[in-house]
């Protein structure tokens, strides 16, 4: 890719911006305040992110998908990502945000929980919306932050810094919470697609030609990400969407039990499962018996 640049540090970002930095490892960051602004930008990440647009000021693309930044919406980013800006000439971006490395919350309570924050892989259509008293909160997080970093560095500085980004992304967790619930007609739409899409899939006998069927499958058919159609089908059902295809497969699998008189290996096969033998230890931890137990037992 022309012209990708690899931010992997700190400074690399600020420097993009004309920004200051004032620590190697995190940087609260107001566009505001920026020096230069460069019109188009690929980049790709090596250190987290997570920004506050408060004007619409570019597009963003990932991949194919471009999503247009509006007022009021956050987006993040996460190492590994890679991402594609596009600013009109003449647009100055108005956005705040916090910038961290990995190795800042290495050895911390964040640097244990950092994967629970599934919004960092949500694509940036999925961004959260947040609301005036929502972002109060987020900026009082950013204020908090700031001022641990021009504070004089001492033994609690680590802690405390990474402790303000965690409860800032803690607020983000219940923020989103809320976007669910706020948009529960959208969602259980898409539930009704996925229940469509699931019974399709077998019947199709996708299973013997795709294998068994995968989250990223059913994400890509709605057009989400996987983790946050995971997220949306956990706050839909309380079951995650891994275990909703499984309960799936166990219903079909005990129709076929019942309504056939097919071998275990053939029922395992049309279920997708290349060997039988995981079939049968899937089946047992969710029902209790073997297939061939299940199948003996009175009607």
């Amino acid at each position: 890719m022309d012209n990708l640049i690899q931010l992997d540090t700190i400074e690399k970002y600020n420097n993009l911006f004309g920004l200051e930095t004032f620590h190697p490892l995190v940087s609260v960051v107001d566009l505001n305040n920026a020096t230069k602004f460069p019109t188009h930008f690929t980049v790709n990440y090596g250190i987290y992110a997570l920004f506050l647009k408060q004007t619409k000021c570019g597009d963003i693309r990932y991949g194919r998908q471009i999503y247009d930044y509006s007022e009021g919406t956050i987006t993040s980013f996460a190492p590994g990502q890679v991402v594609e800006t596009d600013m009109p000439e003449g647009v100055k971006p108005s956005a705040l945000g916090v910038l961290f490395h990995p190795d800042l919350i290495k050895g911390t309570s964040l640097g244990q929980e950092i994967k629970s924050y599934s919004f960092f892989s949500y694509n940036s259509n999925e961004a959260l919306h947040l609301s005036e008293e929502e972002k109060e909160i987020f900026l009082d997080c950013l204020k908090k932050t700031q001022m641990e970093l021009i504070h004089p560095i001492d033994r609690l500085s680590k802690r405390l810094i990474a402790r303000n980004i965690q409860l800032l992304l803690d607020y983000c967790m219940r923020f989103y919470n809320r976007q669910f619930i706020t948009r529960a007609e959208a969602n259980k739409d898409i539930l009704t697609r996925f229940e469509t899409l699931l019974d399709s899939y077998f019947q199709s006998g996708k299973p013997q030609t795709e294998g068994l069927p995968t989250v990223k499958y059913f994400a890509d058919q709605v057009y989400l990400s996987p983790n946050y159609f995971g997220d949306l089908i956990k706050k839909e059902t309380g079951k995650t969407a891994q275990e909703y295809i499984q309960n799936k497969i166990i219903d079909a699998a005990k129709e076929q039990l019942i309504a056939t008189k097919k071998t275990v290996s053939e029922i395992a096969y049309e279920l997708g499962f290349q060997y039988s033998q995981h079939f049968n230890r899937l089946f047992k931890k969710n029902v209790g018996y073997t297939p061939t137990e299940y199948r003996k037992l009175p009607v």
